[in-house]
């Protein structure tokens, strides 16, 4: 079970652990992580869901598809990192101790 350490804007540090398969979203929902809004659900239709990824983990990562590439603004995030949908993001073995930082705004 791979865990995940989401960083706030004030820097608070809180990590959590996943089923292989859950979204990133999911997991931040379910455990009240501060800064994911996720109006959606998941659908990737909203952008509310927004983490920022260092990029040493990019590699780790799929790639973004056409859906949710369309719905960002643009691919450059805060503080130099990528920003991406959380609820794109589906857990695996390999995402184990990933980092993802909130955004100071998800709009």
């Amino acid at each position: 079970m791979p865990n995940i350490t989401f960083v706030s804007t004030d820097g608070v540090e809180e990590t959590h652990s996943l089923e292989v398969g859950e979204s990133i979203m999911r997991t931040a929902l379910n455990n009240d992580v501060s800064g994911i809004v996720a109006e959606c659900g998941g659908a990737c239709a909203c952008a509310t869901c927004q983490v920022l990824i260092a990029p040493d983990w990019l590699a780790k990562l799929p790639p973004p598809d056409v859906m949710e590439i369309s719905m960002m603004d643009d691919d450059a995030g805060e503080r130099g990192m990528t920003r991406r949908l959380s609820c794109q993001i589906l857990a695996t073995e390999d995402l184990d101790g990933l980092v993802v930082h909130i955004p100071s705004s998800q709009y």
